[in-house]
């Protein structure tokens, strides 16, 4: 449809309008789950300043979430005051919330992993374009809380009114 100058605009909530995204989460679920999640691992992160992934987690780091990244081919490197790791069972501590930046076909292996390692682990976030349902469906019957296809980044951001500053009615 095109807008003309003057024309008024259905309005419509922000993750309708941006995400087009079949999965639903309420506001207080997203909340819940930023709010206790404050050890993330972030499988696929880039070390590359330009890339989403990075943005995504120096926009967390710098709100108080200690991000680890995995990724094998920037490992023993740092980002944000973490060493960057080749696979997950390399971690020692124990976390939250697994973030992934890979391919959906991935996304099977990183929770059997991760459930390997950290098995009281609360919530797998698949960034935007990632999404596995059996994977979803498998992390849910065990009690684990499931993200498909969003941003933790955008979501604090609109959840945390930090976009009305800039103009974004959220």
């Amino acid at each position: 449809m095109l807008h003309l100058p003057g024309q008024m605009l259905e309005a419509r909530p922000l993750s309708e309008s941006i995400m087009n995204s079949k999965h639903a989460y309420s506001d207080s679920f997203l909340r819940k789950i930023l709010a206790r999640n404050k050890v993330i691992v972030s499988v696929g992160v880039s070390l590359n300043a330009i890339r989403p992934s990075y943005f995504v987690a120096r926009y967390l780091s710098r709100r108080g979430y200690t991000i680890i990244p995995v990724n094998p081919g920037y490992e023993g490197e740092l980002l944000f005051g973490q060493r960057v790791y080749a696979r997950m069972d390399q971690i020692e501590q124990p976390i939250d919330m697994v973030q992934v930046f890979r391919k959906s076909d991935a996304v099977p292996a990183i929770y059997e992993d991760a459930l390997a390692c950290w098995p009281a682990f609360k919530t797998i976030w698949m960034q935007i374009g990632v999404e596995h349902e059996a994977t979803a469906c498998k992390a849910q019957a065990s009690g684990i809380d499931v993200v498909q296809d969003l941003c933790p980044k955008m979501e604090h951001q609109r959840l945390s009114g930090e976009l009305g500053k800039y103009g974004v009615n959220t």
